[in-house]
């Protein structure tokens, strides 16, 4: 025990000689760090920026203490026995854009919001599609992320990775594999620095047109004014995970405040006070009516952290 305490003061001790104090947090509940707003704490929360990130990576490894890299928490559910080890947040303070010509060079913990809003101001096209994702743009290229009909592999030139050994890389999109919510980092745990967004000259006003529209569809159609993870389910091959939930007879189906959404049924919302194993509960039920109605298994989007074995799906 005595051990493990001194193994701590020192890692603290050579934390803080990478971060500033206010870029960690102790017994951060992780509720405060996800889009669903449900989780524990977690031992440390480590907000670097993208030079700080090689290190904090390493001093993690060198004191073996466990460690899961976040974004924008929007695609994420978090036990309510939270995590030991730390989180490390790629958030505002590895934010950042740059534009030459007609390519968009941002920083993994930038809102893809903000990038989208970039790009239009440069007169931009081809990344509308992303202006309503609530997600950084780190975790939007690992998941390839989309929406209304566009994908990160569409606009994608490049991304700077670090790799699982420690080494700083540029990979062409081409050796991605990218394809529906996958890519190669899932796999070989690379972390995305900064991507190189390929896109085109466009019309500024037409461009704005084209992000309010899909604004619009998004307010209409989507639970938005509750807290979510976004699409809970992957669309499984030749379906709609909605309309599946939907005839499964589950619109507005409820685990105490975790709700399926009666607006969007492939949204599971928190209505205030749900806890995740209220989310996880409805998931697997939902999953197992889905498959009992239609023989269709739901893989989620969602992704689970700080579930123990048997926990989690």
């Amino acid at each position: 025990m005595k051990s493990m305490e001194r193994d701590r003061q020192q890692f603290e001790r050579a934390l803080g000689a990478i971060l500033p104090e206010e870029q960690i947090l102790r017994e951060e509940p992780l509720a405060r760090h996800t889009t669903f707003r449900v989780g524990g704490a977690a031992e440390y929360v480590l907000m670097p920026d993208i030079r700080q990130i090689p290190d904090v990576v390493a001093l993690c490894k060198r004191y073996e203490l466990p460690f899961t890299m976040i974004g924008n928490g929007s695609n994420l559910l978090v036990s309510d026995k939270g995590v030991r080890g730390a989180v490390i947040e790629l958030g505002k303070h590895a934010s950042g854009i740059r534009v030459e010509g007609t390519v968009l060079f941002v920083q993994a913990g930038t809102l893809l919001s903000e990038a989208a809003n970039a790009a239009a101001r440069h007169n931009l096209t081809g990344f509308e599609f992303a202006a309503g994702i609530p997600g950084s743009v780190g975790g939007a290229v690992v998941m390839n992320a989309g929406a209304y009909g566009g994908e990160m592999k569409d606009i994608l030139r490049s991304v700077r990775v670090l790799t699982a050994d420690g080494r700083i890389i540029v990979r062409e999109a081409e050796e991605l594999d990218l394809s529906y919510r996958h890519s190669r980092m899932m796999e070989e745990q690379e972390l995305v620095l900064e991507a190189a967004l390929s896109l085109a000259p466009g019309d500024k006003t037409a461009i704005r047109a084209r992000m309010e529209e899909l604004k619009k569809k998004r307010i209409a159609k989507q639970p938005l004014e509750y807290p979510s993870a976004g699409s809970t389910f992957k669309r499984p091959t030749g379906h709609f995970a909605g309309k599946l939930i939907e005839e499964a007879g589950l619109r507005g189906f409820r685990v105490g405040d975790a709700q399926v959404s009666e607006k969007h049924c492939g949204f599971v919302i928190n209505r205030g006070a749900a806890t995740a194993a209220q989310i996880m509960e409805l998931i697997r039920r939902v999953r197992a009516r889905v498959e009992e109605t239609s023989g269709v298994l739901l893989e989620p989007e969602v992704r689970l952290l700080g579930f123990a074995p048997g926990e989690g799906l």
